[in-house]
């Protein structure tokens, strides 16, 4: 399992780590209008998605608006995430706040269930851990990012780079 602190503290990680190569496992979130979200229903897109602790922190904040730039500049058919356990409404609100329009905030607030699938799920905090995840249109996990820092900066490039591989299969 993937080891990270949380502000220098060590946390549990409950759930499964996502290998490279490893079939993305399904999941059901929460869209900002409450409807269920899985993994299936992007099926045939390339897919980044990230986990982070709250939108309503500085690096969440930067890291969302950092990829959805990153994502609307390279065009194409991929389908990004944010997923947080942030309720619906304030994903909605944060929205709305930050002028985004290209990246799905799903909450993950009742269930649990995308953090336990990719194991980000911090037990001590009922948070998600700071993770990067992409996933070719086979459904097949490209890239893996456990961030070590829950309040460090992905590696964005690595990211990116990742995505634009997935697009030219």
């Amino acid at each position: 399992m993937a080891q990270v602190t949380f502000k220098n503290n060590p946390v549990t990680l409950v759930g499964n780590e996502v290998k490279v190569g490893d079939q993305a496992p399904d999941f059901t979130v929460l869209a900002n209008d409450l409807s269920p979200v899985s993994l299936n229903d992007s099926e045939g897109k390339v897919r980044l998605i990230i986990s982070v602790p709250s939108l309503d922190t500085g690096v969440c904040d930067a890291e969302t608006r950092r990829f959805n730039e990153e994502v609307a500049s390279i065009g194409g058919d991929v389908a990004f995430y944010t997923v947080s356990v942030d309720l619906p409404f304030a994903q909605k609100r944060w929205c709305a706040a930050a002028g985004i329009e290209g990246v799905h905030t799903v909450s993950d607030h009742r269930d649990l269930s995308f953090g336990e699938a990719y194991g980000v799920y911090m037990k001590e905090l009922r948070l998600l851990a700071r993770a990067v995840f992409v996933i070719d249109r086979t459904g097949t996990v490209t890239y893996v990012e456990y961030v070590p820092e829950g309040t460090s900066h992905p590696n964005y490039e690595a990211a990116i780079e990742a995505v634009k591989a997935a697009l030219a299969k």
